[in-house]
């Protein structure tokens, strides 16, 4: 396994420790995630792949508080989420955390604007004057401001919702394929500005991908098989990546088979 910088835990952004996640009754009983302890740092960017039925998304979910673990402790900026009641949970989500999903996920019926607007609106506060404009400059929309998302690429939608996921600055950005609906430039323009948001701003992201060439822009990437962590790199290419995917276990050889294929 590849060694990480070293980093003080105090520096971590999100923990899990011991995380397992089942499903099922103990005849049908899934293991989605098992004893899974990783932790993600303030102002980096961590790509996760693994196949179907690896846990990825599961672990995607608990980290985010969407779902809660069977076993195991879940810190977001040093709170316990596994405490949390319903309500609570549905705010610190609201306050700590940016989503981007595959599904752009916006009202056809508000501007841009109000899209940007609305994780703010809904917390009860007021935009400061002219955040909403600055978020969009950041993504390149400012001119888009008062269009509705029917009237923009797909593209464009992708990077109105990345605006809106970090315009109440999150203490941690989750993205659960978000650049799966794109073309292959588009979405590397997508994640150059996530990168650049972690980058430039100090923000926290975590990535599930399925693809290799995206999970090149990240600094860390982290792989999953049958529940677990198997393995990370850091500052790996595409063609890295790839390779080491075809190294993790049975799935690992369908992989290859597939990365052949679309040669």
């Amino acid at each position: 396994m590849s060694t990480p910088p070293s980093a003080a835990r105090t520096d971590e952004v999100v923990r899990l420790t011991g995380v397992s996640r089942t499903y099922g009754t103990e005849r049908t009983l899934v293991r989605a995630l098992d004893d899974v302890t990783i932790g993600f740092r303030r102002g980096t960017f961590t790509a996760v792949m693994g196949p179907s039925g690896s846990g990825k998304t599961t672990l995607l979910q608990c980290a985010a508080g969407l779902d809660r673990p069977t076993a195991g402790s879940v810190q977001i900026d040093g709170q316990e989420l596994t405490k949390l009641g319903e309500k609570e949970l549905t705010l610190l989500r609201r306050d700590r955390i940016g989503f981007i999903f595959q599904a752009f996920n916006l009202l056809p019926a508000l501007t841009v604007a109000d899209n940007v607007a609305l994780p703010l609106r809904l917390a009860g506060r007021k935009p400061e004057r002219g955040a909403v404009l600055q978020a969009l400059e950041r993504v390149g929309l400012a001119a888009r401001a008062s269009h509705r998302p029917g009237e923009l690429s797909g593209g464009q939608q992708q990077r109105v919702a990345i605006a809106r996921a970090l315009i109440a600055r999150p203490a941690v950005l989750f993205g659960d394929e978000p650049t799966g609906a794109l073309d292959t430039r588009t979405a590397l323009q997508v994640l150059r500005l996530l990168r650049d948001a972690v980058h430039h701003e100090g923000q926290t992201a975590v990535v599930v991908t399925h693809d290799p060439v995206a999970a090149s822009h990240a600094d860390r990437t982290v792989f999953l098989a049958d529940g677990g962590v198997v393995d990370e790199l850091y500052g790996a290419s595409a063609d890295t990546i790839a390779e080491r995917m075809t190294h993790l276990g049975a799935w690992g050889d369908r992989f290859s088979d597939f990365a052949e294929g679309a040669v």
